[in-house]
């Protein structure tokens, strides 16, 4: 069965809000940096979700986004996963404490070195460079690493 999801990355100057996992005991995430985000209530938007699960996760509300692509993740031990990625450089509010993780301010430089899926490295990178509107599908094996990526229907070689 697959899953509907999203991440914001909200921008603040050179810093994007960063979620590190370290929280909950049982998480597909344990210990690793993502940005805001989670799964869909029942008739929801990608924008719906998106808006609540960043109040929800951070305290703020998004102000102005831009949805900037669709990632399929294809996760031996998990399933299927269709995350919606958005951007936001505008928001209300005061950062909250998660109980997913410790939220921080990162500068953009550092977003690549931090613990995150091999994959998500695609994405930032296509964020980083303003990339139209991309399709990604990212696949892992049952050690959750990264064999296959499409971009936009075209295979991506892999570093070895």
């Amino acid at each position: 069965m697959s899953v509907n999801s999203t991440q914001c990355y909200i921008e603040r100057g050179g810093e994007v809000l960063m979620l590190h996992r370290i929280k909950k005991k049982k998480d597909i995430n344990k210990d690793k940096w993502i940005a805001p985000g989670g799964k869909f209530e029942e008739g929801e938007s990608p924008e719906d979700c998106m808006l609540r699960e960043v109040r929800e996760e951070t305290g703020l509300t998004v102000t102005d986004w831009r949805y900037r692509g669709i990632v399929t993740f294809v996760l031996e031990k998990y399933g299927t996963e269709y995350m919606h990625i958005f951007t936001a450089d505008r928001f209300t509010g005061e950062l909250t404490d998660c109980d997913e993780g410790e939220l921080a301010w990162v500068g953009k430089e550092q977003l690549l070195s931090l613990p995150i899926w091999e994959g998500d490295k695609i994405f930032l990178r296509l964020l980083a460079q303003d990339a139209p509107f991309f399709s990604l599908k990212l696949c892992y094996d049952e050690n959750d690493v990264l064999t296959r990526a499409v971009l936009d229907g075209r295979e991506i070689l892999l570093k070895s």
